[in-house]
């Protein structure tokens, strides 16, 4: 990277740490920290919701999909936006009865403590430990990009014990971006995350595109090449109708699987839901929830058609390039697009590029921390005080659980730099196969008014189980919401009718 580049970088980095300091100075009560005092406009909430569900992994791995295939994974997009109309209709109107900080606080008035604290302790684990990666695998990018300058890699070699520059630039990298995220969201809060989120939605959906101006221009033919080269191709395919638990990216895995996985993760995660406890009013949660399905449409067409280009660039123009990312043979389709900003772009827009990725990946890991803070505090820590104790105590307690878990977030990451991809990528798995177990607590209370406690843990032992059996047989994660929500439903319902049985004779 240029110098250019790094100062561009460093200043977003700064600039998000002196939003966190602007928004300190409203931060009064609980309420102020966790929900905004009720007071964000629906189109910054609709911002944050997109910005939230983006991440590194999202933007390197898109364009790589289509680059590797084609534009079938709007299939699970369709279902994005089917599921966001199912949470507008089922859940957002319960979360405005009553003051809330957590969507876990509904099971408890619903089931009792213990069924919020399983969820709500469900929610904490498996959001540390994907987060957690997900900052290793963005330190990842910007350790790769540091690395490609030589006197950077030189000065570290001769400052490092031992002289690993890669390890060295790799740890202080999980450390620069762990650390300016956990500073912002500490002082500010909601608020702070909120409107970062903004202006990463911005920052990295600019960068994106610039980037997509800058390839379309490296193509000769322009447009009129990538539609025939990409259309020869099947590129532009946008339905698969095939059938099979195993496929992903399917008509039925994508828009039936997305539908229920967007009902889970938009309208049973804490992640999610607190922004709509940030509106002012239930319309508001709506029309904010329901417009950020247009946009990350309209973004997910984006990051799509990069690929194709991609494509068409490097297999009809500059196909010697490829042997950059390429790995036994075969081309690492995440690493293209990398690979074309590190090698293409001008400088300046690399640093500009760089900080697309970054805000991509901070605005979900500021959204954790707040989240998991609010979670601690509110499912856990409160009733356990009895909420006897000063509005200053609790403010100054929950800054202290976002840097707790800022903290657990960055150990977790330091594992996984010694850990494989395999380990990896089934750890960040736990998190899918989790929402369809939380999903089926909230149809039992929902759809069903007599089911109490402890037929709702049956139904979840009972969930678990049926998941872990489903990943051992290969199945398509896209079926994992579905598949864990229904078992968690029926066995509650059994078992809810077994207890019945049982008591009557």
């Amino acid at each position: 990277m240029h110098p250019l580049d790094v100062a561009i970088l460093v200043g977003y980095l700064t600039g998000t740490v002196l939003l966190g300091i602007y928004f300190s100075r409203s931060q009064h009560s609980v309420n102020d920290y966790f929900v905004s005092g009720h007071a964000i406009p629906w189109w910054a909430i609709t911002g944050s919701i997109v910005a939230t569900e983006t991440s590194t992994v999202t933007f390197v791995s898109v364009p790589g999909y289509a680059f590797g295939a084609d534009l079938t994974f709007l299939q699970l997009v369709i279902g994005y936006l089917i599921g966001r109309l199912i949470v507008t209709v089922l859940f957002i109107p319960s979360y405005f009865r009553g003051e809330l900080l957590t969507v876990y606080q509904l099971l408890g008035q619903r089931f009792g403590d213990e069924v919020k604290r399983f969820a709500a302790g469900l929610f904490l684990l498996t959001r540390s430990l994907a987060d957690g990666f997900r900052l290793y695998l963005t330190g990842l990018v910007l350790s790769v990009l540091l690395l490609t300058s030589p006197v950077l890699r030189q000065s570290v070699t001769a400052w490092v014990p031992g002289g690993d520059a890669t390890l060295a630039i790799l740890i202080g990298s999980i450390l620069v971006i762990g650390g300016a995220t956990i500073i912002y969201t500490y002082l500010g809060g909601m608020s702070a995350v909120i409107w970062t989120d903004v202006v990463q939605l911005v920052v990295y959906l600019g960068g994106a595109g610039l980037a997509a101006l800058i390839l379309l221009d490296r193509i000769p033919g322009g447009w009129t090449e990538v539609v025939q080269a990409g259309g020869a191709a099947g590129k532009f395919r946008l339905i698969d109708p095939a059938w099979g638990w195993t496929r992903s990216y399917t008509l039925w895995s994508g828009v039936i699987g997305g539908a229920f996985l967007t009902t889970a993760t938009h309208g049973t995660d804490q992640l999610i839901v607190q922004r709509y406890l940030c509106s002012a009013s239930r319309r508001d949660a709506s029309v904010a929830l329901l417009a950020s399905g247009v946009v990350v449409f309209v973004q997910f067409v984006l990051f799509l058609l990069i690929g194709i280009m991609l494509w068409v660039y490097y297999t009809m123009h500059a196909p010697a390039e490829l042997s950059a990312v390429t790995i036994a043979g075969r081309v690492t389709t995440d690493r293209v697009f990398p690979q074309f900003i590190v090698t293409h772009l001008p400088r300046g827009v690399i640093g500009l590029v760089t900080a697309a990725v970054f805000a991509a990946a901070m605005s979900t890991l500021s959204s954790s921390l707040n989240s998991s803070s609010a979670t601690a505090m509110a499912d856990f820590y409160i009733p356990m005080t009895g909420g006897r104790r000063s509005e200053r105590h609790y403010l100054t307690t929950s800054r202290l659980w976002t840097l707790a878990w800022g903290v657990v977030q960055i150990a977790v990451a330091m594992v996984a730099i010694q850990l494989s991809r395999r380990v990896v990528d089934e750890v960040l798995g736990i998190a899918s196969f989790t929402n369809g177990i939380i999903l089926g607590i909230f149809f039992l209370g929902t759809f069903t008014s007599r089911v109490g406690q402890r037929a709702t843990f049956g139904g979840i032992g009972v969930g678990i189980i049926t998941m872990l059996a489903v990943r051992a047989y290969g199945v398509s994660w896209q079926w994992y919401v579905l598949i864990g929500s229904v078992a968690t439903f029926t066995a509650g319902l059994v078992a809810d009718a077994c207890l019945r049985s049982a008591t009557e004779r």
